[in-house]
């Protein structure tokens, strides 16, 4: 049974406890000869440490380690020190193919420098939902040909710095209502429409020489494609559709087999069994250390008795070795950290976007800001800006009064001091608004800090910036002050004026 568990752990990556390897941890990992590791904000405290802490993964899993970690941009990254790349929608807004690259290069510079070689990224979802709760501005777009153009750029930017992506969440995220870390989301979609829509960047990104190194599985039903099984676990979808039909080569991991959509309908072990036997590679176990034991466990058992064929195992472990050996883990030194950080403001710039002629208050106004009083993460993307920390921002130009929120569906905006300031909505959560708000929020100026779909909910005038990282906040700043323009194009429908007024704001 022990080559069976040995075969196994080469089969799945974990998730850490901690930002230290222990020493329980790192048997853990020598015993089962796991392979791959993924890392989240959690795990991380500095470069130094992080380092430190990539190194010792390293020794434990030996030559060919996967260390991984989500560094898309915008919402989504987990080193938040290194210079803060825009989100794939903003990029999607600047629609410039060279500047994606240059912007994708300094992403794998920089998360190469701290010991990855994985970056689960980009993201090919197509978001055409105005109320997915998930993707949104992860998303570079609804345009099939437009949004994969720009994520093949990205990704050839960060191949030619040696850190693998892995294009997600095949086969298509983008036109959900259900967050899948939460529950199973739907896709009832014919198959025409698939094909047209959902599977065109996909088909693309794992077609050819310049072919994505790896894919992310998604947990959704398509009852047109398997009525039965989400994509993770369906062969019709895995093996038929992206082996077989598309051809693609490469390696296919499982999206996070903790998450709701499978870990609430699914034992750990029979997940991940499931996953491998439709097609995956690499299951995900980013559970608890005892659903890893139950998955490792269930993984060579499914071997030692054939249900996962020895052949295909060990066609599944050379393909997992090709990746690590295509890109050696290290952690190189960081000598572009200043001008990465040029670049990223650069980029963040190229994407802002203006819907419906908003107005700049003239240097030294007097300004009220309205924002959230609090800015907690989703649990897939890190907490967005602070309101006093915009209205920091705000107050290198106005004279700021800072209005805070705890329920967008209760604040009474008639309530506001009709004193003649100009009024600032900052939208700092990627939550669409009710009912309530959108009926009686009347703001001046609407900036949209991380959700464009929000600049929807009012008929106000609104600026885009598609994420709230430090720089976007710098491009409102500049472009309120008339030292920056909004260049970007909202790169999904519904961004024609008039805002959507229905009962769906998720």
């Amino acid at each position: 049974m022990n080559d069976y568990l040995d075969l196994a752990g080469q089969l799945m990556m974990v998730r850490l406890f901690g930002t230290e390897l222990d020493a329980e941890t790192d048997a853990f990992i020598r015993r089962h000869k796991v392979r791959g590791a993924c890392l989240f904000r959690q795990n991380m405290q500095d470069a130094t440490q992080l380092v430190r802490f990539t190194s010792a993964l390293r020794d434990a899993m030996g030559p060919e380690a996967l260390v991984a970690l989500d560094q898309e941009g915008g919402a989504v990254v987990r080193a938040t020190w290194v210079p803060a790349p825009p989100s794939a929608m903003a990029l999607g807004a600047a629609d410039d193919p060279a500047l994606a690259r240059a912007v994708g290069a300094a992403v794998a510079r920089a998360v190469r420098s701290l010991g990855f070689n994985w970056n689960f990224a980009p993201v090919l979802d197509l978001n055409n939902n105005p109320h997915n709760p998930v993707i949104a501005e992860r998303s570079f777009g609804a345009d099939p040909q437009a949004a994969t153009r720009i994520a093949m750029a990205w990704m050839e930017g960060s191949e030619s710095e040696g850190v693998a992506c892995c294009v997600k969440h095949f086969p298509g995220h983008g036109d959900t209502h259900v967050d899948s870390h939460r529950d199973l989301p739907t896709v009832d979609k014919p198959l025409a429409e698939l094909e047209r829509f959902e599977f065109a960047p996909f088909r693309i990104a794992t077609q050819g020489e310049n072919a994505a190194p790896a894919v992310m599985t998604a947990h959704i039903v398509y009852p047109a494609l398997d009525p039965d099984n989400p994509a993770t676990m369906s062969r019709t979808i895995l093996t038929g559709i992206l082996r077989e039909r598309f051809g693609y080569g490469g390696v296919v991991i499982t999206d996070g087999m903790d998450m709701h959509a499978i870990a609430h309908r699914y034992g750990a072990g029979q997940a991940a069994v499931n996953a491998l036997v439709a097609g995956a590679d690499m299951v995900m176990a980013i559970g608890s250390r005892e659903t890893q034991l139950e998955t490792v466990q269930a993984i060579a058992e499914a071997i030692r008795t054939n249900v996962l064929p020895l052949h295909e195992v060990h066609a599944r472990l050379a393909r997992l070795s090709a990746l690590a050996q295509a890109h050696p883990a290290g952690a190189p030194r960081y000598a572009t950290d200043g001008d990465d950080r040029a670049l990223m403001a650069r980029a963040w710039r190229a994407g802002l976007t203006a819907l419906g002629r908003p107005q700049r208050p003239p240097r030294g106004s007097r300004i009220r800001l309205v924002a959230r009083a609090d800015v907690v993460s989703d649990g897939v993307s890190e907490a967005g800006v602070p309101a006093a920390g915009i209205a920091q921002a705000l107050g290198r130009l106005y004279d700021v009064d800072l209005v805070t929120f705890a329920d967008a569906e209760t604040f009474d905006w008639s309530a506001l001091p009709q004193d003649g300031r100009f009024t600032i909505l900052a939208s700092t959560s990627r939550r669409r608004y009710g009912p309530h708000a959108r009926s009686t929020w009347l703001p001046s100026l609407h900036i949209a800090l991380w959700n464009p779909y929000q600049a929807l909910d009012f008929d106000a005038p609104a600026l885009m910036t598609y994420g709230f990282a430090a720089p976007a906040l710098d491009a409102v700043v500049d472009w309120l002050a008339g030292d920056a323009q909004a260049p970007g194009r909202c790169p999904v429908p519904g961004f024609g004026g008039a805002p959507v007024q229905d009962n769906e704001a998720m």
